[in-house]
């Protein structure tokens, strides 16, 4: 077993092998150098390479985290918190969670409920912050301390349940409704991102995290007030405007710079 360093820019997935294995590994082009170090090892710096490597597309890519909550800021641009009735608030994000029951991977199927439920489902593309290490009241300069890194999400959402219900929880929380991954990469600044989401192949989303109301560090700092980060939370940080209805049948992906694009299929 070798010790792997883990570099300042690093992709990183989380996998299943055709026996069922789950492992981390490190991505090199179209290859994963398989580690045996858990999610704690490796935001640890505990790198341990077992000397297999494996073909990415031999091994189904799974959520990259199991997080202890999926904390979502909302309306942090002002067109998007426009254009579904809300206002950007530049002091306090409108804050809701989803839970870890809805998160699915990178080519997974979004599964629409009955139209008795709901008739107008939605997309969200964003960038998404995985935390690294434990963090309460956590100060403004030092926020980006705690992210490991960045991953995409998708903040599928039932937007006639979100405009009739006091709180969001419903109309975002249906099974699937949080796809996520396909990888965390390190290194990168979370604060100036590109993000583009196209449906069946139209641009339909553009918006760089540079344009949110509130700050990245901002929005880790204030969230840490209210609830202490565990290594593995997922963040995502809201988004642009131009979210619009999937049907079965559609395509949705979200494209990050730097990151790599997360694709689903409607069912």
């Amino acid at each position: 077993m070798v010790m792997q360093v883990l570099q300042k820019t690093q992709t990183i997935v989380r996998y299943r092998t055709y026996n069922g294995s789950i492992y981390y590994g490190i991505v090199e082009d179209d290859e994963i150098l398989q580690l045996s170090s858990d999610f704690t090892d490796i935001v640890n710096h505990e790198i341990k390479y077992d000397g297999v490597r494996v073909k990415y597309s031999d091994v189904k890519i799974l959520v990259p985290v199991v997080p202890s909550k999926v904390v979502n800021f909302g309306w942090t641009y002002a067109e998007h918190a426009k254009e579904t009735g809300g206002k950007a608030n530049l002091k306090e994000p409108f804050l809701f969670l989803k839970p870890a029951s809805s998160l699915i991977p990178n080519r997974e199927g979004i599964i629409l409920p009955s139209s008795d439920l709901t008739e107008q489902v939605e997309m969200e593309g964003e960038v998404a912050l995985i935390i690294g290490k434990r963090g309460k009241n956590i100060k403004v300069e030092e926020a980006l301390d705690y992210v490991f890194g960045c991953t995409i999400f998708n903040d599928v959402t039932a937007r006639d349940l979100t405009k009739k219900d006091p709180q969001f929880t419903r109309g975002k929380g249906f099974d699937t409704f949080g796809p996520l991954g396909p990888c965390i990469v390190t290194g990168i600044d979370p604060t100036n991102l590109q993000i583009v989401t196209t449906l069946n192949g139209k641009v339909v989303q553009e918006g760089n995290t540079n344009q949110m109301s509130l700050s990245i560090p901002y929005l880790i700092s204030w969230i840490s007030q209210v609830m202490t980060l565990e290594p593995g939370d997922v963040l995502a940080t809201g988004s642009p405007s131009g979210s619009c209805p999937m049907n079965s049948g559609d395509v949705v992906s979200v494209e990050v710079e730097n990151i790599g694009t997360l694709s689903n299929y409607v069912i």
